[in-house]
Parts: C-alpha cells; structure tokens; sequence
C-alpha cells in the first residue's frame, strides 16, 4: 500500500531522495542535474514585497548552473503566485551576483493533487495536465529565441490527457494512483524513478515517526477545514469528532496523539474510543 503523495511529509520524503530527485527532473525537464544538497522549506530574505515565498523543495546545482524547485498544492491555487515564486527566483540571483545578469537557469515544477474547482481570474476554467511557461521571446514569425530559457512547468494529474508523452505520464500516474488507488496503483515501475518512490512510500517501509508527522499532516488540514465551516461550532464538534474516528479506525497513533492531532481534549478521544471498541 502506499502512502499519499498529497501528504506533504510523504511529498518531501519521496522527492527529496537524490535518485528520485535527479529522475523526475530528468523526465520532467529533459535536463541531469546533480545538487550536491536537496532542501526544504527554503525561504529568501528579505522578501519580495508582500510576496513571502518559500520553496517546498530547492534544489541549487552550481556545476549545471541550474536551480530547481518543486512545489506541492493540494488545494486551489491561483496561478499567479507560483508565477510570483518563480519570478522571485529568478531576481534573487541579482541581488548576490555581481553584474545584472542572471547566472543560472531556474524552473520551478508545480505539482497540483486536487482537481481544480475555480477558474482563472477571467474565469476561465482550465483542465489540463501539464502547462509550461517559458520567458524566451519569439519575433513576429512565432519563432522563439533562447535567451533566457527559465521554466515554470504546472502538473495536475486530475485531467488525464491521452496525448501526453510518457516522461509526464509515468509521474502523473504515480501522484494520482497513490491518492486514488494506494491499495492497488497501476504505475510504471518500469521507470525507476518510479519504482523508486514506491518503494519509499510503501507504508510498511514508513518509521512509526513519519507515520505520526503524515498523521499530524492530516490533521492540520482538516483542523483548517473546521475553521471554514462558516463558524458554526456544531459544525467543528461534528468534523472534530470525525477526525477523531477515522484515527481511531486507523490504529496507528496513540489516544494521546489522536488528541493532539485532532486538537482535541484527551477525554473527547477516551470516550469515542471506548464507544467504537
């Protein structure tokens, strides 16, 4: 069985392995790269204007000349903020070069794990798989330039699109498969970065530490979603309770963490437990 990839502590378990790192930047951007460090949660200081970005995942190879960030969304996104992310990456390199130009190339992957459910500001809704933003200019004839070559490469596993190739495809398959069908994935183990990251995410594989971290995950997710239940108390009661039960269902995590996960009083927990045993 594996573990959800919609997790952000599976998320960066799995692609901060240096194999799967270097694989799934081979197959998404046709380039090697070698990053002598994979980091997490790296923020710039100081910010961009009101723009505080930080990067789930940051990859600098200094030989390739290259920087690499993956983010993970599980949620809806505007667009223009992972715009904003890339953007910020880039103008970063001025600010510790010494000339103007920027060194390195930079391409940021946006994972998307959830269906879209808004549009963009136009309203427009868009249902594609893979969308790719490159900074080359083209001249009157639609002939692009490279002059720049950064990359902002969006992937959401949601819209199946059958035309696409099969370096998108294997890594597609593998996000959606872990969220839809963990029990039973159909993914090409073939790829072995693929294989890799199953093998990663197997939950037998997983210490009872990382369980705990992925269930904390869970938990502050749904703990958001109370707030949103438009301040209706009942309505966090029930959802609380809820969360509780499928914890308990579980049988991963002990009552005292289930209670800190959930953010709820111990008793809540004792006194469900004892209803469902």
């Amino acid at each position: 069985m594996l573990a959800r990839l919609d997790n952000e502590v599976i998320f960066k378990k799995a692609f901060t392995d240096p194999f799967v790192f270097r694989a799934f930047v081979k197959d998404i951007l046709g380039i090697d790269v070698n990053p002598p460090v994979i980091e997490t949660e790296r923020s710039f200081a100081p910010k961009s204007g009101n723009v505080a970005v930080k990067y789930d995942i940051f990859a600098d190879d200094p030989e390739k000349r290259v920087i690499v960030e993956i983010q993970k969304v599980e949620y809806d996104h505007n667009f223009e903020r992972f715009l904003h992310y890339h953007l910020q990456a880039i103008s970063e390199q001025i600010r510790s070069s010494e000339s103007y130009r920027a060194e390195r190339t930079v391409y940021t992957i946006v994972v998307i794990t959830a269906p879209y459910k808004v549009g963009t500001k136009s309203g427009e809704f868009i249902p594609d798989e893979v969308l790719i933003s490159k900074l080359n200019p083209k001249n009157l004839r639609g002939v692009e330039r490279d002059l720049f070559n950064h990359e902002l490469v969006f992937l959401n596993p949601n819209y199946r699109d059958a035309e696409t190739p099969q370096n998108y495809r294997d890594w597609l398959d593998l996000v959606y498969e872990s969220i839809h069908h963990p029990h039973s994935p159909h993914i090409n183990t073939a790829n072995e970065g693929v294989k890799r990251v199953a093998e990663i995410i197997d939950v037998e594989e997983l210490t009872p530490e990382e369980m705990y971290e992925a269930k904390r995950e869970v938990g502050k997710r749904e703990v958001i979603a109370l707030v949103k239940e438009e301040g209706k108390e009942e309505g966090k009661i029930e959802m609380q309770e809820r969360m509780i039960r499928n914890l308990l269902q579980q049988d991963i995590l002990s009552h005292a963490q289930i209670a800190e996960v959930a953010q709820a009083p111990l008793d809540l927990v004792e006194k469900i437990a004892a209803e469902i045993s």
